[in-house]
């Protein structure tokens, strides 16, 4: 099958409406059980297993079983982003003016984007990293600066940390909703690890939001100067 005919077969197995509704929930980075995903996919638990076996086949999505159960979660960080860029196509308003929502909650205020950081709180850390100067931008990923590489060493990140995955170390992720990059790949991943363990953010039961504590909007200010209302 050539390079073609693939990405027919993966867009058909992605775009399916079951399937979609089930790989944008896994989009939280945590497995789920095919009963769990029908719930989300508003279908059977057996048609369920069905279109996840589909999309086992296709290494889209992984499998692990404990005793009885099994959990399914996205093979890897580029489904995540593909994923993510087609949620980018739909939220494309090119032909109308969008009046941005002033809530500060929700998932595009703050959320999580497979294991790292999104929505307009994730922009936001991110630009003020790039006007420190500790984050560059270089085509699709981030260049981290020596100064950069000393700030995140307060979280205990170190650039040898990196070294022996095949997966990038840091990667412009495009924000669905906010239309500007975040920070993704290994270092995305452990900076919002970081910030979990630090106590920034508290995870909302079954969802991708993320709520900021009265401890992260001080702790981004003294550290970054990001100002959250």
């Amino acid at each position: 099958m050539n390079v073609e005919d693939k990405f027919v077969s993966i867009s058909a197995l992605m775009c399916e409406p079951t399937r979609a509704r089930m790989l944008w929930n896994l989009l939280d980075g945590r497995a789920y059980t095919a009963s769990e995903l029908s719930i989300v996919a508003d279908t059977s638990p057996t048609s369920a297993s069905n279109h996840l076996s589909k999309l086992l086949e296709a290494e889209i999505v992984k499998v692990e079983i404990q005793g009885r159960h099994r959990y399914y979660s996205l093979s890897n960080s580029e489904v995540a982003y593909a994923v993510e860029g087609l949620a980018n196509l739909a939220n494309n308003s090119a032909t109308k003016i969008v009046k941005k929502e002033s809530d500060k909650n929700g998932i595009k205020y703050c959320r999580t984007c497979y294991d790292h950081l999104a929505g307009f709180v994730g922009v936001k850390i991110v630009e003020a990293l790039e006007t420190k100067g500790y984050l560059i931008k270089s085509k699709n990923v981030y260049l981290v600066s020596e100064s950069g590489w000393e700030w995140f060493h307060f979280f205990n990140i170190s650039k040898e940390g990196f070294n022996n995955n095949r997966r990038p170390v840091t990667r412009q992720c495009l924000d669905w909703s906010e239309r500007r990059p975040h920070l993704a790949g290994q270092l995305g991943a452990e900076f919002l690890n970081k910030m979990l363990e630090r106590k920034w953010f508290k995870k909302v039961e079954f969802s991708r939001e993320l709520v900021v504590t009265s401890k992260g909007r001080q702790e981004l200010y003294d550290l970054l100067g990001v100002v959250l209302q």
